[in-house]
């Protein structure tokens, strides 16, 4: 997954590729997976960064999803807990199984939750994390150790799945790569080119650090752009109807000394009708979400003040050491691409998170809705759409059994570089070879060698690739990785061949894009 290789590609290429995907979030890498895997031929374009919006702030749960169920939407929910089963098996060095408690109120909570959950483990048939439980309230507060007593009759035990949203994306691309597709990014679509029939022919590309521009062609146009899937769409068709409704969902970080077990926990009712987790992950925890409507969707929402309030005061209520401002690590916003309903409520929790595709007269294919746990399912949805447009020959899924790249068996999730899998030898190897083995930050635990192997091995470009998406040291400590950026912009100026403007145009670039990352 070398950059300038992929340029080379995509520049000297003349040839019509099967699928060309716009969008390198979870949508558009989901559909590159599939097409690869069934031996198509395929582009896919990301204008940033792989997983620079929506994709890299997601709640990190591969989940079924509780409150799906509540709305009846069992279809939905039987679609997830199966994904989020053979994910598990897929990709174990960066997916696990992670325990919920859920604290109840009373008698009618217990039996609701117990028989609810129970009916959620049975949809997922043979690929269940685990059987629901009710468990005492001594139970629950030897678990939760604290959790506010004066608030719970009992608890009741769940599993669901947790990952790591854009250290999977790397991987999963790099699967693509190895079938033989091309993933670039910062490349962006300044254009559709059409036939004199008006169909989608291909797309005019823009290299965003070159600043040259390339006509590709392609048999299907995929837009997978998530929130900005409208751009997309009006690019097509000026005037087009809206099909995305966003919404912005809100996480804040905190130390672990805030849920020191093992156990997450899920508030299935806060004040606006949403569910808030409380989940350990890297260490820390994490705490959401909100569910905001917006009105113009955004590269890098900025969460509000009143977002941050309800999330700390509703936690503040069920932990008896309560969370401040002064106390969170680093507070991230991500949008929603919810499918756009005529005539709905506003409240956007109500919108379906099923995802929809919609045909243009053009022949372009747009995915929007969905979630990180489907995606592999949304993948696989669009391809066959795609194959009955074209006539072509069904090619039946290859990827319900696919081995993500990293694929590694019984992962100590305590060691710092687990998240590499398979790879982690070969970055420590490197480490060793060529003297990186220095820590950067030992808070972060992250060392030199990260770097040039981001940028040798996973397309990171930029000091804010390494430290948000690379590594998670943004959303885990944003404070933290602003001290790290010097470092990390110096090492990879040595290994991009850049001068000491960049580094410092880096550096500032990082600064202001993380300053909204601290309260």
């Amino acid at each position: 997954m070398v950059r300038s290789e992929m340029i080379k590609k995509l520049s000297s290429n003349t040839k019509e590729y099967d699928f060309i995907v716009i969008g390198g979030g979870a949508t558009g890498i989901g559909v590159a997976l599939e097409a690869s895997a069934r031996g198509y031929s395929v582009l896919l374009l990301e204008k940033s960064d792989f997983t620079k919006g929506t994709s890299s702030k997601a709640t990190k749960l591969m989940h079924g999803g509780v409150r799906y169920l509540a709305q009846g939407d069992v279809g939905l929910v039987r679609e997830a807990v199966v994904e989020r089963g053979l994910m598990l098996k897929n990709a174990p060095h960066i997916t696990k199984s992670q325990s919920f408690i859920i604290p109840t109120h009373g008698l009618y909570d217990e039996v609701l939750y117990t028989v609810g959950l129970t009916f959620y483990d049975l949809l997922a048939g043979k690929l269940s994390l685990g059987r629901s439980k009710r468990i005492s309230k001594a139970k629950t507060l030897k678990r939760i150790s604290l959790i506010n007593p004066d608030k719970i009759s009992a608890g009741v035990v769940y599993y669901d799945g947790q990952f790591d949203d854009s250290r999977l994306a790397i991987n999963v691309l790099q699967n693509c790569v190895e079938m033989g597709a091309v993933v670039v990014n910062y490349c962006s679509v300044a254009g559709l080119v059409k036939g004199s029939d008006g169909k989608v022919t291909g797309v005019r590309v823009h290299d965003e650090e070159e600043g040259k521009e390339y006509e590709i062609k392609g048999k299907q146009v995929v837009n997978a752009t998530g929130v900005f899937a409208d751009d997309i769409l009006q690019m097509d068709a000026p005037g087009a109807e809206k099909t995305i409704a966003p919404s912005q969902g809100v996480h804040l970080i905190l130390d672990k000394s805030f849920l020191p077990g093992d156990d997450a926990i899920t508030i299935p009712k806060t004040d606006d009708g949403r569910v808030l987790f409380l989940v350990p992950w890297h260490d820390k925890v994490i705490v959401g979400t909100t569910d905001t409507p917006i009105e113009k969707e955004s590269l890098e929402p900025v969460a509000l003040q009143e977002e941050v309030d309800f999330i700390l005061s509703t936690a503040s209520r069920y932990l008896t050491k309560t969370p401040k401002r002064s106390d969170v690590l680093s507070v991230f916003a991500g949008l929603r691409p919810l499918a756009a309903t005529k005539g709905h409520s506003d409240k956007t929790k109500e919108i379906s998170r099923s995802h929809k595709i919609y045909t243009s007269k053009s022949g372009m294919l747009t995915m929007v809705g969905g979630k990180w746990t489907t995606f592999r399912k949304m993948g696989e949805d669009l391809v066959n759409k795609s194959e009955k447009l074209h006539g072509w020959s069904h090619i039946p899924t290859k990827t319900r059994h696919l081995k993500i790249h990293g694929y590694k068996e019984n992962v100590d999730f305590t060691k710092p570089f687990y998240f590499y899998g398979s790879d982690e030898e070969k970055m420590l190897k490197l480490a060793k070879d060529e003297n990186l083995e220095s820590f950067i930050s030992p808070s972060s635990k992250v060392i030199e060698a990260q770097v040039v192997w981001a940028v040798k091995h996973e397309m990171a470009r930029t000091v804010e690739d390494f430290l948000a998406r690379r590594t998670r040291c943004q959303l885990l400590d944003a404070k933290e990785s602003i001290k790290m950026a010097p470092k990390v912009a110096k090492i990879m100026a040595k290994e991009l061949g850049k001068d000491l403007s960049w580094e410092k145009d880096q550096v500032a670039a990082y600064l202001e894009v993380t300053s909204n990352y601290i309260l």
